[in-house]
Parts: C-alpha cells; sequence; structure tokens
C-alpha cells in the first residue's frame, strides 16, 4: 500500500480565486455574501448568494473554447490548472499514472436552463450543438484529463454535496492500490440560476433572511438555512514515493478515508447520526489511528437546523466526548457559503492550509449559542493552533456522508 500525499492545491471560491488569496479571505473573516448580481431576484424569497468574483477564464482556457463550456467547467479547469502548476508535475508522471477525479453534484446547470429557455421560446432548432458536452457532469474531469493528457482512471463522482470529498478520497484510494501514481481531484460547481434558486428554496435548504451578515450562520440558534455558493477546490496527489524522488513540496498527507450513507432520507441527515459518525471513525480506522485532541475539524457545518445538530452529535458519537469537546471546530461554510459540489475541495484546502499554517479559520456570524451545538466552533475570529491532523466532513442529500483526514507531513 503507498503512502498518498498533497503536492498541489488550486480553487475558485467566493472569496478569492486564488489559494492564497481563498485562505487571507477566511484568516481575516470575510464573508463571500452579497445581494444576486447573476439574474434579477425580483419575486423571489431568496435573493443573496456566495457568487464567484472578477473570475477571468481566459487565464486558464482560449477564449474560442468559452462558448463550448459550461461556467462548472471553467472553474473547474482554472482550479485543477492552478493545482498543477502548484504541483509542478505536468510531465513529470507517465500519462497512463495520472488520473482526473473532479466531480460535480450538478453538471452543467447554467447550460441546461439556457438551453431549455430556447427550446421553450425559439424551437429545437436553436439548441447548441454542446449543449450535451456542456451540460454533462463528467466533462469538467475529461476537459482537465485532455488538457493534461491524464491517460489513467478518471472518475467524476457524484455524490451531492459530498462530491469532492468522496472524489479526493477515492482517487487517494486508487494511488494507495497502485492504480496511480498521481491524480487530479476534486469538485466543481456553478449553479446560482433562477432555477437552482427557487429548487432549494422549495425544498426549504437555504436560508431566506437576506442579510448577508446573518444569512450563513452555522451551529448559531438562528440559523434558518444555508446560502448557495459557487466554485471549485482541486488538489493534486500524488505517492510519497513518486513526490520525493522528484524533489516536490509536501503539504500534506492524506490517511484516512470514510464513506457511508444514512439510507434514511432524500434530503435530511438521520437523527441518531449513526452513518455519519461511523464515517468519521472509519478515517481514523484507515489511519490506524486513535482520536487524538491534536485535531482540526472542518465540519459540513451548513447553516441549516438539522445538519449542524446532527454533524455535531457525529462528532461526539465518533471522536468521545473527552476529545470533541476539546478540539476546534469552524464551519468556512460561514464565509464560502455552500458550493454544493465543490465545498469538500475548499474545505480540504482550508483543512489543509490550517496544518501548514497552525492557524484555524473562524465560525463567522456565530453570535448565539445553541444547546445542541455545544462543542467548541471557534466563533467569530480565526485562532492560533497547532495540529497534527485535520479532519475535512461533508454530508451530502442522499445521506451520503464522507470525510477525509490529514496529517501534517
Amino acid at each position: 500500500m503507498k503512502r498518498v500525499v498533497v503536492t498541489g492545491m488550486g480553487c475558485v471560491s467566493p472569496v478569492g480565486n486564488t489559494v492564497p488569496a481563498f485562505w487571507d479571505s477566511l484568516c481575516k473573516g470575510r464573508h463571500g455574501f452579497a445581494p444576486i448580481k447573476q439574474f434579477d431576484t425580483t419575486g423571489m424569497k431568496v435573493t443573496v448568494a456566495a457568487e464567484v468574483k472578477d473570475f477571468d477564464p481566459t487565464l486558464y482556457m482560449e477564449k474560442s473554447d468559452l462558448r463550448k463550456t459550461d461556467v462548472y467547467a471553467q472553474f473547474a479547469m482554472a482550479a485543477a490548472a492552478q493545482a498543477m502548476d502548484d504541483a509542478g508535475l505536468d510531465g513529470k508522471v507517465a500519462p497512463e499514472k495520472l488520473g482526473v477525479y473532479i466531480g460535480s453534484g450538478i453538471g452543467g446547470f447554467h447550460t441546461m436552463a439556457t438551453e431549455t429557455e430556447k427550446m421553450l421560446t425559439r424551437g429545437p432548432g436553436r439548441i447548441s450543438p454542446f449543449f450535451v458536452p456542456m451540460m454533462i457532469s463528467n466533462i469538467a474531469a475529461a476537459l482537465v484529463a485532455m488538457r493534461y493528457q491524464a491517460q489513467g482512471p478518471c472518475l467524476p463522482v457524484v455524490t451531492a454535496c459530498s462530491t469532492a470529498t468522496n472524489a479526493i478520497g477515492e482517487a487517494f484510494r486508487a494511488i494507495k492500490d497502485g492504480y496511480a501514481e498521481a491524480v487530479i481531484a476534486g469538485g466543481s460547481e456553478a449553479a446560482i440560476t433562477p432555477l437552482a434558486i427557487g429548487g432549494f428554496t422549495s425544498c426549504m435548504a437555504l436560508s431566506t433572511r437576506n442579510d448577508p451578515d446573518t444569512a450563513s450562520i452555522p451551529f448559531d440558534a438562528r440559523r434558518d438555512g444555508f446560502v448557495m455558493g459557487e466554485g471549485a477546490g482541486v488538489l493534486v496527489l500524488e505517492s510519497r514515493d513518486h513526490a520525493l524522488a522528484r524533489g516536490a513540496q509536501i503539504y500534506a498527507e492524506i490517511v484516512g478515508y470514510g464513506h457511508t450513507c444514512d439510507a434514511y432520507h432524500i434530503t435530511a441527515p438521520h437523527p441518531e447520526a449513526a452513518g455519519s459518525a461511523r464515517m468519521i471513525r472509519q478515517t481514523f480506522e484507515e489511519a490506524g489511528l486513535s482520536p487524538t485532541r491534536e485535531l482540526y475539524v472542518n465540519p459540513h457545518g451548513t447553516s441549516t437546523p438539522l445538519n449542524d445538530k446532527v454533524e455535531t452529535l457525529a462528532l461526539k458519537l465518533a471522536l468521545g466526548e473527552d476529545v470533541a469537546y476539546h478540539v476546534p471546530i469552524s464551519s468556512t461554510k460561514s464565509m464560502t457559503g455552500h458550493m454544493l459540489g465543490a465545498a469538500g475541495g475548499v474545505e480540504a484546502i482550508a483543512a489543509i492550509q490550517a496544518l501548514r499554517t497552525g492557524i484555524v479559520p473562524p465560525t463567522v456570524g456565530l453570535q448565539q449559542a445553541d444547546p445542541d451545538c455545544d462543542l467548541d466552533y471557534v466563533p467569530g475570529t480565526a485562532r492560533v493552533f497547532n495540529p497534527q491532523f485535520a479532519l475535512s466532513l461533508s454530508l451530502g442529500f442522499g445521506g451520503h456522508n464522507a470525510g477525509l483526514l490529514f496529517r501534517r507531513p
């Protein structure tokens, strides 16, 4: 079994379009929430989102290719290019040993909405010939594979809000078991559209507060739903031996991955947290470790009433109260919003950065304690802490639970 390390990171997010900008915003507690600018929200219950700002896709793609790609694929390409540049891996691994595991919870939502409108108003003859390849949720991985001639395993995972975490976890196992030497892994999402905002509002998932400063407040007693975000988070994973042989910078080692299903409800987590707690235990079991106080946790932390309560319970059950009450836990969704299939990618970066820098980002906006959420959520401001391990958690619609355990190299 090979050991697996992280040698590159890239992101596009509502609080920064590079890893340094993203991390600086998190450490300073700057959120990315504002009234939606992409479309007119007149008549909608939800008018606030965490949109990506000042993104220039031509930094990563030819201008002629933009009309052939959905925004989610452009985000993915940008994050992947940053991660590969950061790793310095291009041309330094055999094509058949390089894989791509970049997923999306929804895929080309902008394309679907635009082309559907064309169909209804202008007829089927006006549908773009690129409609299908722009829409499908595997195309981001395919485009990244083409860019870097990655001819190894290519697996675009789709597990709703757990997508990126599962993608990174499955990439970890592909390298660990010898199917690849390196994998470009993560998730991407661009779903801030009238249809998506309306749909998530109808299923009562989004905050209707419409105040940028209090709409996303994970673990706070006032929380009423999440805020939609968008972007991409991508890691370059590499076998430790391969990374050392080429003198690569190693950010962290992945030592554990957990993956379970509640098999309970289409949107709600299991109230007893059995599946999510078992997933957390699996990450430590694979690492051959017991839960430790030298741990930072980046939880799913959506700011929905059910998720935050159940996730708190899962941490207590899995870590034991002696650990759970003594480790810092902070939800970066309090700043980025919920980036859906991309969330686990940027949150893995946040977890790794906490290991590297000894700084734990805050849970912004947390002011009123909830008796059911009584752990240390690092409210308000960042904290100096030097963890040896970082746990990144994702819980998706359909009961998908996924977690990654990182160790300081």
